[in-house]
């Protein structure tokens, strides 16, 4: 009866939506044992956790500071932007408040992403107790090194235990505010209570010391003591995969793309994937699966964006779908396929994460917390503009030009 049951659910198509909650719980039966498939293989899962999605900075900051508010041991964040703007003051008061309580606060930001940020704001907060450092300043080693970038995104609070983390893309900056503070950027951020806050906070200890980025993967010694390898939990919470480098985010992309049967959707806020990253989305459009890919219209960083273009035209043609978001800029680095599997971190389908970046995803195979994934990409789709591939090929000469031009030297960028 259970291989009759698998068989008749992997004939009838997709899940169905499971409800308005973002909260996902493992199913039982014949799904449950589907949901290895999207996995990458010897991998482990690391069961029992509680996840919300938060969309936006109106959602996530409000979470991230009751967070730190209500932290009683340790803090740890890890950010490429800190700005010393209205978000930034926010976090930074924050932030003081609770190294005035007696809670360990460790800060590292990258050197670069937040350039320009002063003096006098660092000083405040050492003045106050808080530990901070900066990835990799300027003068720190060769040429080489300093293109390594700490692209992470992470909150991590009272990380050894009953702890919460935040994972995803947005930075302590205002550009992620409500329109009037900010730009109101759109992007996305996994709320994670339960064991993989561990592994979570081990991502911040690596990134603090400044060492070799690993995937934090537990041994085979704690995998008897409650974790599951190779697939998801059945605890009825979610198994959750930890990915610490990009390479693993990078073979989390290729397994699922190849594993999926019905629909992949892609929200890429820099889209200029390797070669085995965009064979694997064409593969996936011309066996039949629904592509969907929700890229920027216009970007903050245009060169990039007009290298990107050049591969619109082979896309189309094999049938994924692009829609242009038309509402300033989309920085969301989230991913679904089939409702089943999907990742939410920092990983930009570009040159500049699968080569240089250290960057942190979490990974699920979980059908109710892929469908919340799915519902917001929907949501979004409503406030995109699709495009075909006859109007595509009839755009102007010099766009023509000028996307040639940044695609040859996409390298560089």
């Amino acid at each position: 009866m259970e291989a009759r049951g698998l068989a008749a659910w992997w004939r009838a198509g997709p899940p169905a939506p499971a409800g308005p909650s973002a909260v996902g719980t493992l199913p039982k039966g014949p799904l449950a044992a589907f949901a290895r498939i999207y996995l990458p293989r010897s991998t482990t899962c690391i069961p029992g956790n509680r996840c919300t999605l938060l969309r936006d900075g109106v959602s996530a900051f409000p979470a991230m500071l009751e967070a730190i508010r209500c932290a009683q041991r340790s803090i740890r964040l890890e950010t490429y932007m800190l700005l010393d703007d209205a978000v930034g003051q926010v976090f930074a008061r924050a932030l003081r408040e609770a190294a005035a309580r007696g809670v360990e606060v460790r800060v590292l930001y990258d050197a670069l992403g937040s350039w320009g940020l002063p003096r006098a704001f660092i000083a405040d907060l050492r003045a106050h107790q808080v530990a901070v450092r900066a990835f990799r300043p300027f003068g720190y080693g060769t040429w080489r090194r300093l293109v390594h970038r700490d692209h992470r995104k992470l909150l991590v609070v009272d990380g050894g235990g009953g702890g919460v983390a935040f994972i995803g893309g947005i930075n302590i900056a205002a550009p992620w505010a409500p329109l009037g503070v900010g730009r109101g950027w759109r992007d996305d951020v996994l709320q994670v209570e339960g064991p993989a806050v561990q592994a979570l906070e081990r991502c911040c200890r690596a990134g603090w010391r400044h060492q070799h980025f690993r995937t934090p993967v537990p041994t085979r010694r704690r995998a008897k003591s409650g974790l599951t390898r190779g697939r998801p939990s059945r605890s009825g919470e979610i198994g959750l995969l930890v990915l610490g480098s990009r390479r693993s985010i990078h073979r989390a992309y290729l397994e699922a793309l190849a594993a999926a049967r019905w629909r992949v959707s892609i929200s890429a806020a820099y889209f200029l994937p390797d070669r085995r990253l965009l064979h694997a989305l064409l593969a996936a459009a011309r066996r039949g699966v629904v592509v969907r890919l929700i890229l920027n219209r216009w970007s903050d960083h245009p060169l990039l964006q007009l290298a990107s273009r050049g591969l619109y035209e082979q896309l189309l043609a094999a049938g994924v779908q692009i829609l242009e978001w038309r509402e300033g800029v989309i920085h969301s680095k989230t991913a679904a396929v089939d409702g089943i599997w999907g990742t939410v971190g920092s990983f930009n389908l570009e040159r500049m994460s699968l080569r240089f970046n250290h960057e942190a995803n979490v990974a699920f195979a979980d059908p109710r917390l892929a469908r919340a994934v799915e519902r917001s990409f929907e949501e979004d789709c409503a406030r995109c503009t699709p495009l075909t591939l006859q109007a595509w090929r009839s755009r102007p000469w010099w766009w023509k030009l000028a996307e040639r031009a940044c695609f040859l030297f996409r390298k560089l960028m």
